[in-house]
């Protein structure tokens, strides 16, 4: 499952937050396939995200900057 999208009311916890429910945390990035804001001081400060999704991520950026990609007008 892919799906880049945030869920405001969701998808961001503050650190503290995650430090205490770190494994319910992690389940539920391989639950939705989306990344967790994690804030410090009410700001967005680091983004975590699990490994599948990552990988996902690193397939799709490394098929828009391919040299077929650039050659039908990508990146």
């Amino acid at each position: 499952m892919f799906n880049a999208a945030i869920n405001i009311a969701e998808d961001i916890c503050s650190m503290t937050e995650f430090k205490r429910r770190t494994t319910d945390v992690v389940a539920h990035l391989r639950d939705t396939g989306r990344a967790v804001i994690l804030t410090t001081n009410g700001k967005a400060d680091v983004v975590v995200q699990d490994a599948a999704s990552y990988q996902r991520l690193l397939e799709r950026l490394e098929a828009c900057e391919s040299p077929a990609s650039k050659a039908k007008g990508g990146a």
